[in-house]
C-alpha cells in the first residue's frame, strides 16, 4: 500500500511511533551489506597485505569518505593513492582532514600486520610531497610506498584487538557520568612520540565547547559547505547499501520520513525547513552533551605531520574504545574556509597559546551503543 503523510507519526528524535498497516517492512530494515567489512571474523587472508587493509579500511576518515586506493606490488609491497574524487573542497580545502585519514589508515595496517610478525616499512609520499597548509591539495602521486617483512620477535599491539569495535560515536554523552582525568590520560598517553592532550575540566571545557557550537552554526549557515555535506548523506538503508560511504542516516524515524516526502536532500539543505532545524538541533544537543575533549597538536601543518597527527588520533581512539568511552571527532573549527578562520584562530588561541596546529579535537565521554559506520569492501578500494 502507498504510504501517506499521515500514517506516519514521528516521536522527536526517538525515532518511530505509529506507522500504518503495511508499512512496517519498510521503516524497519536496516542495511544488510554495508557494514559486513566489520566482521574480521574467520581465518585471515594468507596473503598479510590483504589481512592489514581489511583492518584499515575501518579507519575513520572525514565524512567517511574513504579516499583509499590500493595498489598491489610484487609480492611484499603496496602503493596507496588518493581518490581524488572523495574529497570535500568546500570543508577541506587543503584536504588536511583528508591526509589525516589516511595517517589512521596506515597505522590500522602496521597493527595487523605486526599481530602476524609481519613489519610494515611506511614510506610516505615517495614520489615527492604535495603542499601543506594553504598551498594546495593532494594530487595523483602515491601518498605511501609500504614495504611488509617478517620480523622475528615483533609484539602485537594491544590495542589491536580493538578495532572492530572502535566507533566514531556521534551521539550525546552521559553529562551525569564525568570522565575520570586518569582515563584521559590512558588515552593521551598513545604510544608515540607526539602531543595529545585532553580536559575533563568544566571550566575549560565550556569554552571549547561554545567554539565548536559556534563553528558548527557557521557551517550550517554557509550553503555551499552545508550542501556539500547534505550531497554525502544517504538517507535510508537502500541507500547504505547502495553506496556504503558517506553520511548514513538509517533507523525506523529516517526510512518512515524518506518514505512520506518529508526527509530529502532538498529539505535537509533548505534552511528554515523542518529537516533542516531538526538535523540542527539534533547536531547541537549531541555536541552540547560532552564533558570532555582531547586534541592532536603537531609543530608544523605539513603532510607527514597531518599523517602521524591521523595514526596518533586513531590510537587514542582505540584506548577510549579499550576504556568503554566514546569519542567523536568534531572538525568544523578546525576546517579551513574562509567563514570559520575567526574560530580557528580563537580556538588555537585557546588550546595552544604557546603555538602549533591543532590537528584533531575530539569529544570524549560515555555514550551509548552506536553501529559501525558503512564500509566499502577490500576489494572495490583495490586498484
Amino acid at each position: 500500500m502507498a504510504v501517506s503523510r499521515r500514517t506516519v507519526i514521528l516521536a522527536g528524535a526517538g525515532g518511530l511511533a505509529l506507522v500504518g498497516a503495511g508499512a512496517w517492512w519498510r521503516v524497519s530494515r536496516v542495511p544488510e551489506t554495508a557494514t559486513a567489512p566489520w566482521d574480521l571474523a574467520g581465518p585471515p587472508p594468507a596473503d598479510v597485505r590483504l589481512d592489514a587493509f581489511r583492518h584499515a579500511i575501518l579507519a575513520p576518515s572525514a565524512h567517511n569518505l574513504q579516499p583509499w586506493r590500493i595498489r598491489l606490488d610484487g609480492e611484499d609491497s603496496a602503493t596507496l593513492y588518493c581518490d581524488l574524487d572523495q574529497r570535500l573542497p568546500e570543508a577541506d580545502p587543503f584536504d588536511r582532514q583528508l591526509t589525516i585519514g589516511f595517517g589512521c589508515f596506515l597505522e590500522l595496517a602496521r597493527m595487523a600486520a605486526a599481530a602476524r610478525g609481519v613489519a610494515m616499512e611506511i614510506v610516505p609520499f615517495p614520489e615527492g610531497t604535495p603542499p601543506g597548509g594553504r598551498e594546495g591539495g593532494l594530487d595523483a602521486r602515491p601518498v605511501a610506498q609500504l614495504t611488509f617483512a617478517p620480523r622475528a620477535g615483533l609484539p602485537p599491539d594491544p590495542l589491536f584487538a580493538h578495532v572492530a569495535a572502535r566507533r566514531s560515536n556521534k551521539a550525546a554523552y552521559d553529562l551525569s557520568r564525568p570522565v575520570d582525568r586518569r582515563e584521559l590520560r590512558q588515552l593521551t598517553a598513545n604510544g608515540l612520540d607526539w602531543r595529545v592532550r585532553g580536559t575533563t575540566t568544566p571550566r575549560f571545557v565550556e569554552p571549547i565547547r561554545d567554539l565548536v557550537l559556534e563553528a558548527l552554526a557557521i557551517e550550517l549557515g554557509t550553503p555551499r559547505v552545508h550542501r556539500e555535506t547534505v550531497g554525502l548523506m544517504r538517507i535510508g538503508a537502500r541507500e547504505v547499501d547502495a553506496s556504503p560511504d558517506g553520511i548514513a542516516l538509517t533507523g525506523p524515524a529516517v526510512e518512515a520520513a524518506a518514505a512520506v516526502g518529508l526527509m530529502t536532500r532538498e529539505a535537509l539543505a533548505e534552511p528554515g525547513s523542518a529537516m533542516f532545524e531538526t538535523g540542527a538541533r539534533q547536531l547541537r544537543a549531541s555536541h552540547a552533551a560532552t564533558p570532555a575533549f582531547l586534541w592532536v597538536v603537531t609543530d608544523r601543518n605539513d603532510r607527514e605531520s597531518q599523517l602521524r597527527a591521523g595514526r596518533v588520533y586513531v590510537r587514542a581512539n582505540l584506548a577510549a574504545t579499550s576504556l568503554g568511552l566514546a569519542m567523536h571527532p568534531v572538525s568544523q573549527a578546525l576546517q579551513e574556509y574562509p567563514e570559520v578562520a575567526d574560530v580557528h584562530a580563537r580556538l588555537h588561541a585557546l588550546l595552544v597559546p604557546e603555538g602549533g596546529h591543532v590537528q584533531m579535537l575530539a569529544r570524549v565521554g560515555y555514550g551509548p551503543e552506536v553501529p559501525p559506520s558503512p564500509r566499502h569492501p577490500l576489494e572495490a578500494k583495490l586498484v
